[in-house]
């Protein structure tokens, strides 16, 4: 499934990109448009062919079919130095025997930029990236976060067409990494050209971006607006991957009135419509943590008709912060998720509970 920006308004352009590696395919038939002012991720796990596809878009691999346009031209064969693209890789990759102001403008120096030209880019590139008064620097003498901008500086010196971004925060830790995309998300809309960013990281994709495209097995399972990927799932494997859902496995008993009638083990479940299911087909249902919620047995729910109960007892509660997860084990043994807010809730491991979830909450599909 993919979502296509205008043709009049990509700067980036996919057309029917394949890429092979002997008998493996690494990325199969992608389609996709990015607009001037868009950030978008390419999120998945390891070896869905995310970072294939961004080697092509720089010119570091060709595909075996399909076009690369960048603002209309085709670049498919053309060399990486030629189609105005910067790149940021997980590893800075910066040169220790040389100075911020050296790593930075490395590139301009490849280009044949004179002195003037490099001068007034790097006062540029330091400003925007928050690094004045470190010019002087070695990257041994400076903070990961440093390192970072300073990878960044150099991606962005020569002005490029479009920024691709590969795992850039991967190394960093939590606080720094939550810092920097922020910052990243902020060089984007300042400078208004397109960021393309692989991560296998969801937080980091979320936080972001504008459009997500996620992938497995070198292709698109989805791509939309980042609140459509976490609330409106295309498939299961994307309900999975995106935030935190419990998967329940059953099958349809009834398809009317707008929703599924789902046996799931011992349970009898109402659950929202799937595309093309029938009477007797296998579905799965994905549910949100944060869409459960819990009830002591002696409590009364309200909306009772229009929700799915199922008794258990609270087995353990998980601190995250803001939020807990409510690990409940069910009548049966099974377990199923809640999360919420610690200071709203009253219950402790080993109360009797009862999870309890809308009808139309969640998302179902054909197995």
């Amino acid at each position: 499934m993919t979502e296509h920006a205008t043709v009049s308004s990509a700067s980036l352009s996919l057309q029917s990109v394949d890429k092979s590696y002997g008998s493996v395919k690494a990325v199969s038939d992608i389609n996709l448009d990015i607009r001037q002012d868009e950030f978008i991720s390419m999120l998945g796990p390891s070896g869905s062919g995310k970072t294939t596809l961004l080697r092509i878009i720089a010119g570091l691999e060709r595909p075996d079919r399909g076009r690369v346009l960048i603002n209309g031209k085709d670049v498919s064969h053309m060399p990486p130095h030629k189609r105005r693209v910067g790149m940021v890789f997980q590893n800075f990759l910066l040169f220790p025997h040389k100075t911020v102001a050296e790593n930075i403008t490395f590139p301009l120096r490849m280009q044949g930029v004179d002195r003037a030209g490099r001068d007034e880019r790097l006062a540029w590139a330091l400003r925007m990236l928050r690094l004045e008064g470190l010019a002087g620097r070695y990257p041994s003498e400076m903070s990961g976060g440093q390192q970072q901008r300073v990878a960044l500086a150099r991606g962005l010196i020569s002005r490029p067409a479009l920024l691709l971004l590969d795992e850039p925060l991967a190394n960093l830790d939590r606080e720094l990494r939550a810092e920097m995309e922020v910052e990243i998300r902020r060089y984007q809309r300042e400078l208004n050209i397109p960021f393309v960013y692989v991560t296998h990281n969801q937080e980091e994709a979320l936080t972001m971006s504008d459009r997500i495209a996620v992938m497995r097995n070198g292709i698109f399972e989805q791509v939309a607006p980042r609140t459509e990927i976490y609330s409106k799932p295309a498939t299961a494997f994307v309900a999975s991957f995106i935030g935190q859902s419990n998967r329940l496995d059953g099958i349809a008993r009834d398809t009317d009135n707008g929703g599924i009638t789902l046996q799931w083990r011992d349970h009898v479940l109402r659950v929202p419509p799937a595309a093309a299911v029938a009477t007797g087909d296998s579905v799965v249902f994905a549910m949100k943590y944060e869409d459960v919620e819990i009830a002591r047995v002696d409590q009364p729910i309200g909306d009772a008709a229009q929700r799915n109960q199922l008794s258990g007892r609270l087995r353990d509660i998980i601190f995250k912060g803001q939020t807990a997860n409510y690990l409940i084990t069910l009548d049966g043994g099974l377990e199923i998720v809640a999360s919420a807010t610690p200071r709203e809730m009253t219950v402790t491991p080993g109360d009797a509970v009862v999870a309890h979830w809308r009808h139309d909450t969640g998302s179902s599909f054909k197995a």
